[in-house]
């Protein structure tokens, strides 16, 4: 007699649904990526010219991508990454480097909205008055820190480090002793 399957709460995707969040969370997490790159371009450029011209065009471009861009792909790949790690076999608790990622990115989107946006955009009030750049950390310091985490997030969706959870070793076990013990029929 076959044991009894547990119905799970949340239904496994299907693999051309996996495929398709997928790409979408790939294609953002890369977009996401690329943007705080350029964030970066623009922070530096504003910090070390003497231009105020271009010290102007810097922030305000950057004003553009954190207004427009920015929350959105956060959002997105939060989101499809949400939908990957339920909808999947890798689940959100039962790896380490799954949970990391979730934990990591719920802090980068958070900081995105409360900390990188509002220091844009006083670097960008302060710069439109004709004033200086107040503080180059304001322009500098968020996509320092986003782009340190995008790419230890990256590396670590390649090599999958750490193992499982507790959790997870728990939600193996009965699996692995399934498939250990004869089928007595």
């Amino acid at each position: 007699m076959k044991p009894k399957q547990k119905s799970h709460p949340i239904p496994k995707l299907g693999r051309p649904a996996r495929r398709a969040v997928l790409v979408v969370h790939v294609t953002t997490s890369a977009s996401w990526l690329g943007l705080t790159l350029g964030l970066l371009a623009l922070g530096t450029t504003a910090a070390t010219t003497g231009s105020a011209v271009t010290v102007e065009a810097s922030v305000r471009a950057m004003q553009l991508f954190a207004d427009w861009l920015l929350l959105p792909v956060a959002l997105l790949t939060l989101l499809s990454g949400l939908v990957l790690s339920l909808g999947t076999a890798w689940g959100l608790a039962r790896h380490r480097w799954v949970y990391t990622k979730f934990w990591l990115t719920l802090a980068t989107t958070t900081a995105t909205a409360f900390a990188l946006r509002p220091g844009v955009n006083s670097a960008v009030t302060a710069v439109a008055a004709g004033g200086p750049l107040p503080d180059a950390g304001d322009v500098l310091f968020g996509p320092v820190v986003s782009l340190s985490a995008y790419v230890f997030m990256t590396v670590i969706s390649v090599l999958k480090p750490w193992g499982p959870t507790r959790r997870g070793r728990r939600l193996r076990a009965p699996a692995r002793r399934a498939l250990k013990t004869p089928d007595p029929a």
